[in-house]
């Protein structure tokens, strides 16, 4: 198995430091879902991989061996900045972007029309760049990262300004590339679309990685929540709760109330009191989103410093 790895990663611009000993990997097959806020130091982490910027300090490896040229043109990546030709044919700009890869003419063409294609923009190949929608501007921008059959994919903000059918069509790519051995990494604010999409997590924060993982192993680290539902609202409200031990009330409304599980087991007792209080209609362990957990953890790093 392959792996993409960002070991120790410093970036400084006289004193301000845009990443600070930031890790991480993502092996084949992974999709990687980089969060974080603007500035936190995701396209500047994605520009060193692709040789744009030089680290200050540490390194990018693939299999253990610093990316050099031959390695990064072999990485397919879309930048957050779209880059195309505006006055320029989409198939003659795909084509000669798969040739500067290496691809042969005849190679380039072919690919051109299967990413085409498998993009929904078949149709398009005659057109100019700057005649498209924006959502057609990405996809082909999406199709230059692709079209040179790239073993890594890097992708800064590839959802930006999509309707919901082009993000449908990018996230099967993604999650096909993927599927095809490729490791993958991509920023997005659309953090529901990052928990869906996401192998692993790496919330960044300036410049650091303050939490990375899988979904649940980001949840499991945080407090143990359960919610419940009454089929009845409780005008009276949830007077019931107050003489548990072992839990905090975290959110109630008249028909659900959260609550975090300090003492193992103290979740039966709040079942069974709700039971006496009323009908229950859902108890079961709280899963919080990903949007949650990454404000957790940004707010957990500013108290900390």
């Amino acid at each position: 198995m392959s792996r993409l790895e960002f070991v120790n990663l410093s970036k400084n611009y006289g004193d301000l430091q845009a990443l600070n000993n930031l890790s991480f990997s993502v092996d084949s097959g992974e999709i990687f879902g980089f969060v974080g806020s603007n500035g936190a130091g995701k396209s500047t982490a994605m520009r060193i991989a692709l040789g744009v910027l030089e680290p200050t300090s540490g390194q990018v490896t693939w299999d253990g061996v610093p990316l050099n040229f031959d390695i990064r043109t072999g990485i397919g990546y879309m930048p957050e900045e779209r880059g195309l030709y505006p006055k320029m044919k989409v198939g003659d700009q795909l084509i000669y972007l798969a040739q500067l890869h290496g691809m042969s003419p005849k190679a380039a063409k072919v690919s051109m029309e299967q990413w085409t294609e498998q993009l929904g923009i078949a149709s398009r190949r005659s057109d100019i760049v700057q005649s498209l929608s924006l959502g057609n501007q990405q996809r082909v921008q999406l199709a230059a990262a692709l079209v040179h059959n790239p073993e890594i994919l890097i992708l800064d903000e590839p959802f930006s300004g999509l309707d919901p059918v082009a993000v449908d069509v990018m996230s099967k790519v993604l999650i096909d590339r993927a599927n095809e051995g490729a490791p993958v990494i991509f920023s997005s604010h659309q953090l529901e679309l990052v928990e869906r999409l996401s192998t692993k997590v790496g919330i960044i924060q300036s410049g650091q990685i303050i939490a990375q993982g899988t979904v649940l192993e980001l949840r499991s680290r945080g407090e143990d929540r359960w919610r419940l539902r009454f089929s009845e609202p409780r005008v009276a409200g949830h007077a019931w709760f107050g003489g548990l031990s072992g839990v905090t009330k975290t959110m109630e409304t008249l028909t659900e109330l959260e609550f975090a599980v300090n003492t193992p087991g103290a979740e039966q007792a709040v079942l069974a009191a709700a039971q006496s209080a009323g009908t229950i209609e859902n108890f079961g362990r709280y899963l919080a989103p990903l949007s949650e957990l990454f404000r957790h953890a940004v707010t957990e790093t500013v108290e900390e410093n």
